[in-house]
């Protein structure tokens, strides 16, 4: 169950000592080490914030999407930011990127397909698309497709956490928490208290 599992992670991880941590699909990571911890992110996403503002010149026409799951909080971080810095409350919605991942059945997307929310008319906006990890560059691929299945915006930039390399794609992001050298063995793990009930990120290798 995965309360019973979240809870041993969490004990141990007080512990500092190695564990696994439960992932999508009943695999397990085991921890290598903790890179960020809930002060670093807050950090972080202060700093992309602020490069958010300077480099379009204010907020006033920028939208922000998160790729759900955990790019999701991430945007609702960004949002509370930009709110308390420059006063404004920024169109903030999420996306939904199954029916345009290219690793799933046609049968698989419709079973998973959840909900977008588009907050306004994204045609003379900015989309800030938020995730937490960037690696090979295929979430953001079907997160760009999602966008303009909706409308042709103005520009899309990127807003990612974590930037871990071995990308497959032409595709960087424009703003990043984080560059974090990795193998392909090894995983990053976004950790959010919204959904995993701490606030960490951590470098894990597969079981």
């Amino acid at each position: 169950m995965w309360v019973e599992v979240h809870t041993c992670v969490w004990n141990l991880a007080r512990g500092g000592k190695i564990f696994l941590l439960p992932i999508k699909g009943g695999f397990a990571m085991k921890q290598k080490a903790q890179i960020m911890d809930a002060t670093a992110i807050s950090r972080a996403m202060a700093r992309i914030t602020h490069e958010i503002i300077e480099r379009n010149q204010g907020v006033g026409s920028i939208c922000l999407l998160g790729v759900r799951r955990r790019g999701v909080p991430l945007a609702a971080m960004l949002a509370q930011n930009i709110k308390r810095f420059e006063g404004v409350e920024v169109p903030l919605g999420y996306l939904d990127i199954t029916r345009h991942r290219d690793d799933l059945t046609e049968q698989e997307k419709i079973e998973k397909t959840a909900e977008c929310h588009i907050p306004c008319d994204i045609r003379e906006r900015t989309v800030i698309l938020v995730d937490d990890v960037m690696y090979t560059g295929r979430t953001t691929r079907a997160a760009l497709e999602a966008v303009f299945a909706f409308a042709r915006p103005q520009a899309v930039q990127l807003a990612v956490l974590v930037d871990r390399g071995h990308r497959e794609l032409p595709i960087r992001p424009d703003y990043v928490g984080k560059n974090v050298p990795t193998s392909r063995s090894e995983s990053v793990s976004v950790r959010l208290e919204e959904i995993d009930g701490e606030t960490a990120v951590y470098i894990c290798d597969a079981e």
